[in-house]
């Protein structure tokens, strides 16, 4: 049994993996902005026989992330997600940045992340794993233009978690950057590749078979390794 701790727990694959960890018999601490228009998430934690709690965590706003870290206990964190996320706004296109939109992406994409591992990590052990749900879109690889908010934001956490990864080497906690695909959830839209299902057990499985050598790479849902 671990505890995993996930940001973005209250709709689409972040609630899905509260929901498979917690059924594999795993203690969720489940993070998200606003528990109170969590219904899904609420009806989870109540039906667990207290493997899952839920507390309000804004990844956004510093105060937050610290009084929810605190608050969700003092014990050891196995498993840390970062799963909490903005599209960037609508406006996206070369002729119409949302200069306020770019702002909140960034702070929610590339500095929540760390923001949120610095609060968990004095509950962080060798063998503990920090997982960052990124995308895509956040690789240079990637061949079409436009979402330029989410896109930079999702680039700059990429690197934010590769310097993660080198820094925490000698402690032996682990740092991957997990594609989850596209998924058919509010985000993605009902056209999607996947459903959250087949996406949160994805993810499961990278963290799982996370190592040393592999530790700040960039990984697809899937397992195989993606291109930056």
């Amino acid at each position: 049994m671990a505890t995993i701790a996930i940001t973005g727990a209250g709709r689409g694959i972040g609630l899905e993996l509260v929901r498979q960890y917690a059924a594999a018999g795993d203690d969720v601490v489940a993070l998200c902005r606003d528990p109170a228009k969590a219904a899904d998430l609420a009806v989870l934690a109540a039906a667990s026989g207290g493997k899952v709690t839920v507390h309000a965590m804004d990844v956004g706003d510093d105060a937050s992330v610290k009084a929810a870290a605190a608050a969700s206990g003092s014990g050891p964190i196995d498993v840390l997600v970062n799963m909490a996320g903005v599209i960037g706004g609508e406006k996206q296109g070369l002729g119409d940045a949302d200069w306020a939109a770019w702002q909140d992406a960034f702070n929610v994409m590339t500095i929540g992340p760390l923001r949120v591992a610095q609060a968990f990590l004095p509950r962080m052990a060798a063998g503990s794993k920090i997982a960052t749900i990124t995308s895509q879109l956040g690789a240079s690889t990637w061949p079409y233009g436009g979402f330029y908010a989410y896109g930079a934001a999702k680039a700059a956490v990429n690197r934010v978690m590769r310097s993660l990864a080198i820094d925490l080497k000698d402690r032996g906690i682990l740092v991957g950057l997990i594609h989850p695909g596209w998924v058919k959830t509010d985000m993605g839209g009902p056209g999607a590749d996947i459903d959250k299902e087949e996406s949160a057990s994805g993810i499961r499985g990278v963290i799982a078979g996370l190592k040393a050598e592999t530790s700040g790479d960039f990984f697809k849902w899937n397992g195989e390794t993606h291109a930056w």
